[in-house]
């Protein structure tokens, strides 16, 4: 909780924590709007809401906590089409994948599907900032916005996005509701695409997560470092992976008596680790993404209500989810920093 002894001292809130909005003036994102909360705990992120609301820079006292691609915070004025999302997949604490494709693109008549899906390209409205009132005993913040996947006579999902913290606690709290405003069934996709860097990544750390994994694909010979309850990184970078080279596993997770899922990873070397909590009944799926190359080091996991196969894959394998009109879904994802020995 927040220190007392402040009366008398602090005239604004901002002297502790709170929500501070700008605009970016300068380089490939210039235009863009930001929004950084200070939790006042050491720890503080970024937010991109003309990034779908996504959260790009975080950090914990003088650690990095998020990876951050090579091209940086880039304006996107449409959604990308074919494998285009990688030109201005900036990476960050969290990037959304959907609303309603995650996955390889794919090519349906009219019907375009970009490498998982248009919500991380698209522009929110915001509807709310509250920031903490110290007087009152608030200590809680939080923005909330709405993000809109549709096209005349097709798809029309929204994405209600809350984002929130509490002045003194190192935690981020995502709170999402997905709703079909359309008047036909449509499939629904979402993936949590957390990327995370050094230092919290580095050689000495550990991946941690509880539940069966298979292989996307051929793996590469780091194979042997998995169990059914992480990974232990024993090695810097990779030459395995470099220019496309990666590691992907899908993981069945598994929740604890509470039915939470709790995954993530810890770096004894700096004394902290990062723990991702949310539902398997929201989130049944888990995918562990490795990029492990110079100068992009980086590891992923990504809690979805899906695996990133794509939309006719999981139809034809009978896992893909559809909303009726009206119909909604909601989801809520924790990040919280812990001191780790």
């Amino acid at each position: 909780m927040f220190s007392e002894g402040w009366q008398g001292k602090v005239g604004h809130h901002r002297q502790a924590g709170g929500i501070e909005t700008s605009i970016l003036d300068n380089g490939p994102g210039r235009g863009m709007r930001m929004a950084w909360f200070d939790t006042g705990s050491g720890l503080r992120f970024k937010v991109q809401p003309d990034r779908g609301m996504n959260i790009a820079d975080a950090f914990y006292n003088r650690y990095g906590i998020s990876w951050i691609s090579s091209t940086g915070d880039v304006s996107t004025d449409h959604p990308r089409e074919g494998v285009d999302w990688l030109d201005t997949f900036n990476g960050g604490l969290l990037f959304t994948c959907g609303l309603s494709h995650v996955g390889p693109p794919e090519w349906s008549g009219h019907d375009r599907k970009g490498l998982h899906g248009r919500i991380g390209s698209l522009k929110a409205e915001v509807v709310s900032i509250k920031q903490p009132d110290i007087r009152g005993g608030d200590l809680s913040m939080s923005m909330t916005a709405i993000v809109r996947e549709a096209t005349v006579m097709g798809t029309n999902l929204e994405l209600r996005r809350t984002i929130g913290a509490v002045l003194g606690e190192p935690v981020i709290t995502v709170s999402d509701r997905v709703t079909n405003l359309g008047n036909r069934p449509v499939p629904h996709m979402l993936l949590y695409h957390c990327n995370l860097g050094w230092p919290m990544v580095d050689k000495g750390s550990s991946i941690f997560w509880k539940g069966a994994w298979r292989p996307r694909d051929v793996m590469p010979s780091n194979r042997a470092y998995f169990d059914r309850e992480g990974y232990r990184l024993d090695h810097d970078t990779l030459a395995e992976h470099g220019g496309n080279g990666e590691t992907c596993v899908f993981i069945d997770a598994e929740s604890d008596e509470d039915g939470f899922c709790r995954c993530g990873i810890r770096n004894p070397s700096i004394g902290h680790g990062v723990t991702i909590r949310y539902r398997t009944d929201q989130l049944p799926c888990l995918t562990h993404w490795q990029h492990w190359s110079t100068n992009e080091f980086v590891t992923g996991l990504e809690p979805g209500n899906c695996f990133p196969i794509g939309t006719e894959a999981a139809d034809r394998e009978g896992s893909l989810v559809r909303l009726e009109p009206g119909e909604y879904r909601d989801y809520e994802i924790r990040f919280s920093i812990e001191d780790v020995a």
